[in-house]
């Protein structure tokens, strides 16, 4: 079974965030990295279903530990997606299940 590739680690910065097209997932994902750890998430607010970057594929963290929202300014925890601090603290991002395989891929973890 061939898994579905998103990225690699290295297309993600360390302590930041990309955002990848993944149909298969159900539309855009935010894979988030800290160190050789990744999470993705879909490109949703929980706030007001918006997407996280204004800007196309902009996504803002801050100290490699949040992402934040370019709307409203939620935060929301890279290891779970936990929304910290704002209009929908308490709520949580959609998890998309990845994995890393061989070390340098990521993929969608059905």
């Amino acid at each position: 079974m061939n898994a579905t590739a998103l990225c690699t680690v290295d297309d993600v910065p360390d302590g930041g965030a990309r955002v990848v097209d993944a149909p298969e997932a159900g539309g855009p994902v935010v894979i988030v990295r800290r160190g050789a750890q990744v999470w993705a998430y879909v490109n949703r607010c929980p706030h007001f279903s918006v997407p996280l970057d204004f800007e196309p594929g902009d996504v803002m963290c801050y100290r490699s530990q949040v992402l934040m929202c370019a709307h409203y300014s939620a935060l929301f925890r890279f290891e779970d997606g936990h929304c910290i601090d704002g209009p929908c603290m308490g709520a949580g991002l959609d998890v998309v299940r990845v994995r890393v395989e061989e070390g340098t891929r990521v993929v969608l973890d059905r």
